[in-house]
């Protein structure tokens, strides 16, 4: 997958999946340098589906992380008040770039996208069976 895809896959899973992940991938680091760990708020963009212009929601709080070890970085943003998750990301994606455990996070990943496919799906089964048909006169 491409970088932006893996990192939205990791930002949706859960912490009690990535968190282990991250904490076997930290011994083939070393101690990478943290160049950032903060919340903050950021504005939420939606688009207007009649008229097809942007326009911002409001702000969602945020999580981030961003680490770098040698030439190597990584970086993780969550929705929330989460800073080791987004740590976790930020070390699962400095892992990747490093080229360390590939196999076992692209073994997370998968796993993820297809549990995050069927969460979707599920999702929108609810909201169908939520539908109303309505006649008009």
């Amino acid at each position: 997958m491409a970088h932006g895809q893996n990192l939205q896959v990791l930002a949706r899973a859960p912490a009690e999946r990535l968190k282990p992940l991250a904490e076997s991938l930290l011994p083939h680091l070393g101690a990478p340098e943290v160049l950032q760990s903060r919340t903050g708020l950021v504005l939420l963009p939606m688009r207007d589906t009649v008229e097809g212009t942007d326009f911002h929601l409001g702000e969602v709080l945020v999580s981030e992380a961003h680490l770098r070890h040698g030439e190597h970085q990584g970086y993780g943003m969550i929705v929330g008040r989460d800073l080791e998750r987004a740590m976790a990301m930020a070390v699962i994606d400095l892992a990747l770039d490093a080229g360390i455990e590939t196999q076992a996070i692209a073994a997370f990943l998968l796993a993820e996208t297809m549990a995050q496919a069927a969460e979707d799906r599920a999702t929108l089964c609810a909201v169908e069976a939520t539908r109303v048909e309505m006649e008009t006169f």
